[in-house]
């Protein structure tokens, strides 16, 4: 799907009164429906492509499904424009033995911004649901100089922050550094969405001894979604909120934050990561 970027004729002004016409890459926003056999159960704007991923990491991280075989099918249904255009805007679920079926009752029926993840919710205690994965503390450890170089791959890898500066991006590291998956959206929940729903969709969680490098901030949110998919280490290149590191600490997972240049701060369970020789 190649709705990622659109293009807009701009006027460019400067302090000297310059008026300057050109064209401009703007990063695609589009909302998601996803339905459950036919019925809506939540709105999520989001950059279109890799949609199947984004719905298989918000389903796990919504404690609805934590195995490949919970997800019986995903399929594009009706959804066209004015033109009657089929919009890929609408994707209806269905889930098998072993998932939590979502109670519809309970919808999410308002439209859930890119600028939020867990927004619609009651409550702190509704999504804060179980992992299927538990983080164990032997498993990912690495070295500073790792993780110090994972936000200069992850913003090298950014093909569509390179062109429209509109993005975030959420990529998987090995604890070496290699790079396995990168997403990029114009919601960082929907990018780390995406990130863990191809795991999820090629049957290899729970992720462990991996890095969820994330491009902004580390949110509540984030720390959920990668405690959900067995991550043990979630890196941000900016600061953490108060609930992001409490959540952290009680989950397992080590968090660190304003990852930038020569250093980097442990928010919780800084043994993971080696420094020194």
């Amino acid at each position: 799907m190649g709705r990622k970027i659109a293009r807009r004729r701009i006027v460019r002004a400067t302090l000297d009164g310059a008026r300057i016409a050109r064209e401009e890459k703007l990063a695609v926003e589009e909302p998601l429906e996803i339905r459950f056999n036919g019925t809506s159960f939540t709105t999520s704007m989001r950059t279109p492509g890799d949609d199947f991923d984004m719905v298989a990491g918000f389903l796990l991280a919504e404690g609805i499904i934590s195995r490949t075989e919970h997800l019986v099918s995903m399929r594009y249904c009706a959804g066209t424009d004015e033109d009657g255009n089929q919009t890929f805007n609408v994707i209806d679920v269905q889930v098998g033995f072993g998932a939590q079926a979502p109670d519809l009752s309970a919808a999410r029926n308002v439209v859930t911004s890119s600028a939020c993840g867990i927004c619609g919710t009651n409550s702190i205690d509704e999504v804060s649901k179980k992992s299927s994965y538990p983080l164990d503390p032997a498993r990912g450890h690495l070295d500073v100089k790792v993780l110090l170089g994972l936000p200069d791959t992850l913003r090298g890898a950014q093909n569509l922050f390179s062109a429209t500066g509109g993005v975030h991006a959420a990529g998987l590291f090995t604890t070496d550094g290699e790079l396995l998956v990168l997403r990029e959206d114009v919601g960082r929940h929907n990018a780390v969405d995406k990130v863990i729903g191809a795991g999820l969709r090629e049957q290899k969680l729970p992720l462990h001894d991996t890095i969820l490098q994330v491009s902004g901030r580390a949110s509540f949110e984030l720390v959920q979604k990668a405690a959900m998919a067995g991550i043990p280490v979630l890196s941000a290149v900016s600061a953490p909120s108060s609930l992001a590191v409490e959540l952290a600490d009680e989950t397992g997972l080590t968090l660190a934050a304003f990852s930038r240049g020569s250093t980097v701060n442990l928010y919780t369970h800084a043994d993971r990561v080696k420094t020194g020789s």
